[in-house]
C-alpha cells in the first residue's frame, strides 16, 4: 500500500512541476524572514474587488541607448512611423498610442494547464521616454483581478503591438478571459505581430535575443533562459520569495524594449523606402511589403533596386537577386508589361546555377509570350524544350508536351499557307 501511495505522490509532484495547480498554490504565503515583493521588486498592490494584482512599472530615459539607437529615436520613428503601421496590421488603420505586450507563462507549449503569470505592457510615452507596467500574479486566486487590469491597460491602445502573439499571446488571454467569462474587448484593436516582417527582412534565427545582436547591435548579459522561468515562478509560489522572479522581470522588460525597437526600425524602412535600408535583403523585404499593400510602382522600384544592389557579376547566381528579378518579372507580368517581364524572365534563365523551378517557370513564361505575344513559334517551341531539361515532374512535363505539339501544329499550317500563297500566283499566270 505504501508503494501505491508513494506512486501516487510521485505523480501529483510531476504534474505540479509540469503544470499550473491553482488548488495546491493558492493559499502559500511568504515566511516571516522572506524580504517583502514590494522591496524585492519595486512594485505596489492594486486591488479590485477585494482581490490584489501586483503591478511593476519602470520609466527609461529618452537618451538611454539599447543598441546603436537611443529610446528617444525609436519614439521619434514609432510616432513618425504610425500611418505606415496599416502595412503590417493586415490592411487595418492603426492609431496611437501603440501597446506592446509580452507573456511570461507556466508553459512553453501552451495548452489549457498552461497560465500566463506576467503580463508585460510598455508603450512611448509623449515625452519619448519608455514605460513598461508588469502585473504579476502571486496567487493563482486572483487571476481574474489581474485579468481585469490588463484588459483596462490593453483596451486603452490604438494598435497592439507583440512578437508571435497572434498564434500565443493572444490566444492564451483569449483562453483566460474566457475561462473567468471576461470579455477584455480589443478584437477591434489592428495587431500588429512583428514575427511575420521579421521573418521577411532579416530571415535566419528570428529570435529576439538574435535580432537585437544582429539588427539591433545590442547584447544581453546575464539574461535568464526561457526555459529556467516557469520554473523560477513556481520557486516563488512555493516559498514567497520573490528574488527568483527579479531576473524574469528584467528578461520581459528587454523582450518588450527590443519588440519596441524592431517595430520602430520596421515602421521607419517602409516610410522611407530603399534609402532606410542597410543591403539588398531589406530591400527586397519592402518590395514584398508593398506588394501585398497594393503599391505596386513602390514595390517594382524596389525590386530593380534589390537586383541592382547585387555584388555579384551579371550572369552569376545570387539568392537575393534572384528573388528581385523573378519579383519584378511577376509584378511586371500584373501591371500587363509583359515585354519588360520577357526581359526579367530572359534574365533570371541566363543565370548559372539558376534553381530548376525557377528556370522552369521563366522558360514557360518566354514560351507563352513567344507563341501569343510575338508571334514567334521557333522560340516559343526552343523554349518549351527548354523547360523539359531539369527532369519536371511527369503533369508538367505533359502540359509541355501538349504545348510542344501545338506549336508544331501551327508551324506546320504557317508552312502550308506560305506554300500556298507562293503556288497561287504561278496558277494565275
Amino acid at each position: 500500500m505504501s508503494s501505491l501511495a508513494d506512486r501516487i505522490r510521485g505523480i501529483v509532484k510531476q504534474n505540479v512541476a509540469q503544470g499550473f495547480s491553482p488548488a495546491s498554490l493558492a493559499h502559500v504565503k511568504a515566511p516571516p524572514d522572506v524580504e517583502p515583493i514590494e522591496r524585492v521588486l519595486g512594485g505596489e498592490w492594486r486591488e479590485t474587488g477585494g482581490a490584489a494584482c501586483f503591478v511593476v512599472e519602470r520609466r527609461l530615459d529618452p537618451a538611454g541607448r539599447h543598441g546603436c539607437d537611443t529610446i528617444g529615436t525609436f519614439a521619434d520613428w514609432v510616432h513618425e512611423g504610425t500611418p505606415d503601421a496599416v502595412l503590417f496590421a493586415g490592411g487595418a488603420p492603426a492609431a496611437a498610442p501603440f501597446v506592446f505586450f509580452d507573456l511570461e507563462t507556466t508553459g512553453l507549449n501552451g495548452g489549457a494547464g498552461t497560465h500566463a503569470f506576467l503580463v508585460g505592457c510598455a508603450r512611448f510615452d509623449p515625452d519619448r521616454s519608455f514605460v513598461t507596467k508588469q502585473f504579476l500574479l502571486t496567487r493563482p486566486a486572483h487571476e481574474r483581478t489581474l485579468l481585469d487590469v490588463v484588459a483596462g491597460e490593453l483596451g486603452a491602445a490604438g494598435a497592439l503591438v507583440s512578437f508571435n502573439g497572434k498564434s500565443f499571446d493572444a490566444p492564451m488571454l483569449d483562453t483566460r478571459y474566457l475561462f473567468h467569462r471576461v470579455d477584455w474587448s480589443v478584437a477591434g484593436i489592428p495587431h500588429v505581430d512583428a514575427l511575420h516582417p521579421a521573418r521577411r527582412f532579416w530571415p535566419g534565427d528570428c529570435s529576439l535575443a538574435a535580432l537585437e545582436r544582429q539588427t539591433l547591435g545590442a547584447r544581453r548579459r546575464g539574461d535568464v533562459p526561457q526555459a529556467e522561468i516557469p520554473a523560477r515562478y513556481f520557486q516563488f509560489v512555493r516559498t514567497g520569495d520573490a528574488r527568483p522572479l527579479a531576473a524574469v522581470l528584467d528578461h520581459n522588460r528587454l523582450d518588450l524594449l527590443t519588440l519596441a525597437a524592431l517595430t520602430a526600425r520596421l515602421l521607419r524602412l517602409v516610410r522611407l523606402g530603399p534609402a532606410a535600408a542597410r543591403d539588398a535583403r531589406e530591400v527586397y523585404a519592402l518590395g514584398t511589403t508593398y506588394a501585398r499593400a497594393g503599391f505596386d510602382a513602390r514595390a517594382r522600384e524596389c525590386f530593380a533596386q534589390a537586383a541592382a544592389m547585387s555584388p555579384a557579376p551579371p550572369g552569376a547566381f545570387d539568392a537575393v537577386r534572384l528573388e528581385s528579378v523573378r519579383a519584378l518579372a511577376l509584378a511586371w507580368r500584373r501591371a500587363r508589361e509583359f515585354d519588360k517581364a520577357a526581359a526579367c524572365w530572359r534574365q533570371l534563365i541566363d543565370t548559372r546555377g539558376c534553381p530548376p523551378a525557377v528556370h522552369r517557370e521563366a522558360a514557360e513564361a518566354l514560351a507563352i509570350h513567344n507563341e501569343h505575344r510575338l508571334r514567334d513559334l521557333e522560340a516559343a517551341k526552343k523554349f518549351a524544350l527548354r523547360s523539359l531539361m531539369d527532369e519536371p515532374r511527369p503533369a508538367w512535363a505533359q502540359a509541355v508536351q501538349y504545348r510542344i505539339a501545338r506549336l508544331e501544329r501551327k508551324m506546320t499550317k504557317s508552312e502550308v499557307s506560305g506554300l500556298e500563297s507562293q503556288v497561287q500566283p504561278t496558277l494565275l499566270l
